[in-house]
């Protein structure tokens, strides 16, 4: 005569089984930790604070004493400096310094400011051209890809508005 089997009960495990399970769980944790951190980091803009976000950021222009801005600027950058607005919508864009790489100190408003992840300009022959990206709520990569036209003394070119993925040809007056 052979015993009854009992039933086994649901969830009930040896040790080891238990073990894995709980070794199973924590690693699945750790992967949707990894991936979420990894997300964050990859869509935040380079070397910003909580702070940034809600207040114009200077890019990696070399710093400039207070009256040497001129100095320290390669002549075809020398015009860039300034504040300049765009007549459709009050926007700012205020460029303090550009160092010989071409990175700009600058900042930008609508009214308020900003964040600007990247501001760039570039010579090529003749011709100067500034590359903007912003990267803020509602600015999420907009750009403003422009180039200076000195007999206007104005900054001409496209704003690709990255919510809406829409380009808009554009231009800013410098501010007097």
């Amino acid at each position: 005569m052979s015993k009854p089997s009992k039933p086994k009960k649901h969830g009930a495990g040896t040790a080891a089984s238990d073990g894995r399970r709980l070794l199973r769980r924590g690693a699945i944790v750790l992967a949707v930790a990894a991936v979420v951190g990894l997300n964050i980091w990859l869509n935040e803009p380079e070397n910003a604070t909580p702070e940034d976000n809600h207040r114009p950021v200077e890019t990696n222009a070399a710093p400039v004493a207070a009256g040497s801005g001129a100095a320290k600027t390669k002549p075809a950058f020398q015009p860039l400096l300034g504040r300049w607005q765009r007549p459709d919508g009050g926007y700012v864009i205020e460029i303090k310094s550009a160092d010989d790489s071409g990175k700009l100190a600058a900042a930008y408003f609508n009214p308020n400011p900003i964040h600007m992840a990247r501001a760039e300009a570039e010579q090529e022959g003749a011709a100067v051209d500034v590359f903007i990206e912003l990267r803020d709520a509602n600015y999420p990569g907009s750009t403003y890809t422009l180039a200076y036209d000195p007999a206007n003394d104005q900054l001409k070119g496209i704003y690709f508005q990255a919510v809406a993925r829409e380009k808009y040809e554009i231009y800013f007056e410098r501010l007097k």
